[in-house]
């Protein structure tokens, strides 16, 4: 093992992969640029090393940049020791994880560095759907190997020294680090949605483990599944109590309770997450209405609408489910579209883009809608119409154009004038209207819903859904690639 293995480079590999399963590739490597005296320079392995190893026994590929070595900036062979890297995980079909803790360009290696970071982008982009990509940011990620990270499936973070940036925070024009770190974790993960975890050091190290654990090796060989210790018909007791905190249910329907969530800073009003059903992963989308914190206290309350955010958020979380073969569950409470003027800006692109990756998945789709289902909001949310496979509604969902007391208003404004207790005639006509066209009752009489529920029943009836979908085979039009 080369020298840069006695860093914290090789002390993050060690931690990370199963005990002495790490064979280092290229270690001999070193910078062969001449320019700037650059051979008077140590440079062990290039600053990066690269090899394979084991996570619970399964392959995966890792990358860990040295910052010991010129800090650890990209040059010419460092690149090239990635690419490969990334080259031999596609040909065994398994997962790539990078350690990121990089200055960025190497300045004495220039145009050589700078066509190394384009050898970098084409090799995450060959392997895009094909394997799993994780990056976790440990030290500086900036300029180029920000880019990187836009390009892995999942960015982890270390939340209190690592620095992600395309732009340093000085540089912006108006701002400083010191008036918004837009460097910072916090910023990353809430504001730009870029970083789906952070934590301490221990922490992303074991966040990558769990997650490599349960998510398959390649887009064609599904090594996620474990033997399951839960009852298949358990009953989730209570459930209806947490429809509001999506969540809560989403962790109580799964095998032992297991839930992890992607991108939880980013818009807490959608959820993203992985459940296991049947010892199988299962992609989870659902609106939030209910954010509680780890001491089961309410948190924050959020609008059970649709925002330009949390579709973009659902939207990337459905096309990699449906990259690599991860069945859908969705879980509908939306009420509308947010109202704002930085949504409006774009949530018909990211509402359509949203359309798009449901409409398009073709793995088992199953959605349970849980409260209300209004509008183009619950089209958008994997319909029926737009190829859900099985939906399932609550008793007491709501489903239709939008909440019948506002239809009602509309339809009988007249009549509602002239009335000398409007407030009974709203609601009369607003009770006929759901009856006739916004419950569960009306949507399942259209074929719009395959069946009403118990809301115990919903881990049951979700699995068995699934085990039916299991063999579920799908066409599509002949073309190179949608455009949405």
């Amino acid at each position: 093992m080369s020298n840069s293995a006695q860093t914290s480079a090789g002390s993050r590999i060690n931690a990370l992969l199963d005990e002495n399963s790490f064979v280092e590739v290229g270690a001999y490597i070193t910078a062969r640029n001449t320019d700037f005296n650059l051979t008077d320079r140590e440079t062990p392995a290039d600053g990066v090393l690269t090899g394979y190893g084991t996570i619970d026994g399964s392959l995966v590929y890792v990358y860990s940049q040295d910052a010991s070595v010129l800090g650890g900036s990209l040059g010419e062979m460092h690149a090239k020791k990635i690419a490969h890297i990334y080259s031999m995980a596609i040909k065994m079909g398994a997962p790539v994880i990078g350690l990121i803790d990089c200055a960025g360009l190497r300045l004495q290696e220039a145009t050589d560095a700078l066509n190394g970071f384009g050898e970098v982008y084409l090799s995450q982009t060959l392997a895009s759907g094909v394997v799993p990509q994780i990056a976790a940011v440990f030290g500086i990620c900036g300029g180029g190997m920000a880019v990187s990270c836009g390009l892995a499936d999942f960015v982890f973070m270390e939340e209190k020294k690592a620095k992600l940036f395309v732009n340093s925070p000085n540089v912006i024009d108006g701002n400083s680090v010191q008036k918004c770190d837009t460097s910072a974790a916090a910023f990353q993960s809430e504001e730009a949605g870029l970083v789906d975890f952070t934590g301490d050091e221990a922490a992303v190290l074991s966040g990558i483990r769990t997650l490599v654990s349960i998510l398959p090796a390649n887009n064609e060989d599904d090594l996620s599944y474990e033997e399951y210790t839960d009852d298949l018909n358990r009953l989730c007791e209570g459930i209806e109590n947490s429809a509001a905190a999506s969540d809560l249910a989403l962790a109580q329907i799964s095998d032992d309770g297991f839930f992890l969530e992607v991108k939880k800073a980013y818009d807490p009003s959608m959820v993203t997450a992985f459940i296991r059903l049947n010892g199988t992963t299962v992609g989870c989308v659902a609106n939030r209405a209910q954010v509680y914190g780890s001491d089961g206290e309410l948190e924050t309350n959020c609008e059970a609408v649709l925002s330009a955010r949390g579709a973009e958020k659902a939207a990337n979380f459905v096309s990699f489910c449906d990259a690599f073969n991860i069945p859908l569950l969705t879980l509908v409470n939306v009420k509308g579209y947010k109202a704002c003027t930085c949504t409006e800006k774009k949530i018909a692109r990211a509402a359509a883009r949203l359309t798009y990756a449901y409409a398009d998945a073709s793995v088992p789709k199953v959605t349970v809608i849980t409260g209300e289902a209004y509008g183009t909001a619950y089209l958008t949310m994997g319909s029926k119409s737009i190829g859900a496979d099985v939906v399932y509604a609550w008793p007491d969902a709501k489903i239709g154009m939008m909440d019948a007391a506002a239809a009602a208003k509309i339809m009988y404004a007249d009549e509602i004038a002239k009335s000398d207790d409007s407030v009974a005639l709203i609601n009369e006509k607003a009770a006929e209207y759901q009856k006739l066209q916004s419950s569960a009752q009306a949507a399942a009489r259209r074929g719009y819903v395959d069946d009403i529920i118990e809301p115990g029943e919903t881990r049951q009836r979700v699995i068995a859904a699934l085990e039916m979908l299991y063999t579920k085979r799908e066409d599509r039009p002949d073309r190179k690639h949608g455009t949405v």
